[in-house]
């Protein structure tokens, strides 16, 4: 089974409704895992299948102290919480301050995520949102045991100048060395943009252009709509049929495209601690 991290590297373009977007959309099981350093935020914007909030201390931080005396993948499930909807939650830290506690934990948390497929109270894919990432950020820990890492950007220039240098930063990180655009390292490193939907092709293929020439070790992998309404109603905060709208259209395309092109090495699992 796959761990899919997605995350940016400045800025707001939407990286937790793109995680939210692709979890609701996936084809298997899966359970979406909010693993931003900086704090989570669908306690604030999400209910709780029961319709009450979710609860924020049943979640990363409380699977972080069971982590502190060993983790097995299958544990992961006694911190999950089912949302307004029936996806599964990993509910994410509710301050950056709380990060400390997960400090040295990255790489044990991406390994049992990694490993969920083989638990026993159920195998899921773990779609995690990972927020932004830098030269600090402790994340790449978890990001070595993902199947792909999506970096998550507009189409903004100095969005897409950022993202080709951070793409070039963890290629060099996660892979070990540079490896260039014709030569893809493990895990994969994606680019997700959220573009309007009118010209968005265009524009993914001049970006995906870009990145090859720049041999950053990273491709596009496909676009999402750049939809508020839609947003608002995968939130909750608005009414409608989620499933005809733009935002949930795109992810579905991109969730086909991403199975097509590498499902099968998904079924098989990602290799523990590869990328290290």
């Amino acid at each position: 089974m796959a761990l899919i991290a997605l995350a940016a590297d400045k800025g707001s373009p939407g990286v937790t409704t793109a995680a939210v977007a692709l979890a609701a959309v996936w084809p298997r099981r899966a359970l979406l895992a909010e693993a931003d350093p900086a704090g989570g935020d669908l306690v604030y914007r999400s209910v709780a299948a029961h319709g009450g909030p979710l609860d924020p201390n049943l979640g990363l931080l409380s699977l972080a102290a069971t982590a502190r005396r060993g983790l097995v993948a299958e544990q992961v499930w006694d911190h999950v919480q089912p949302m307004s909807g029936g996806l599964d939650v990993l509910v994410g830290l509710g301050t950056s301050e709380q990060a400390a506690g997960l400090s040295g934990l990255w790489g044990t948390l991406g390994r049992a995520f990694a490993g969920l497929g083989e638990s026993p109270r159920g195998a899921a894919d773990v779609i995690a949102d990972c927020g932004r990432i830098g030269a600090e950020s402790p994340t790449p820990e978890l990001l070595a045991d993902a199947s792909v890492v999506l970096l998550v950007s507009s189409t903004e220039p100095e969005q897409i100048a950022r993202v080709r240098d951070r793409a070039a930063a963890l290629s060099a990180k996660l892979h070990g060395g540079h490896h260039g655009g014709a030569h893809l390292g493990m895990p994969l490193i994606g680019v997700l943009l959220i573009a309007e939907p009118s010209g968005a092709a265009r524009i993914a293929g001049q970006v995906n252009s870009m990145l090859l020439q720049a041999q950053v070790g990273a491709q596009v992998v496909g676009t999402i709509a750049r939809d508020p309404a839609g947003a608002a109603q995968l939130a909750g905060r608005k009414g409608g049929r989620l499933d005809k709208t733009l935002l949930i259209r795109s992810s579905r395309k991109v969730v086909q495209d991403l199975y097509r092109q590498y499902g099968a090495a998904w079924l098989r699992g990602p290799v523990p601690g590869a990328g290290r």
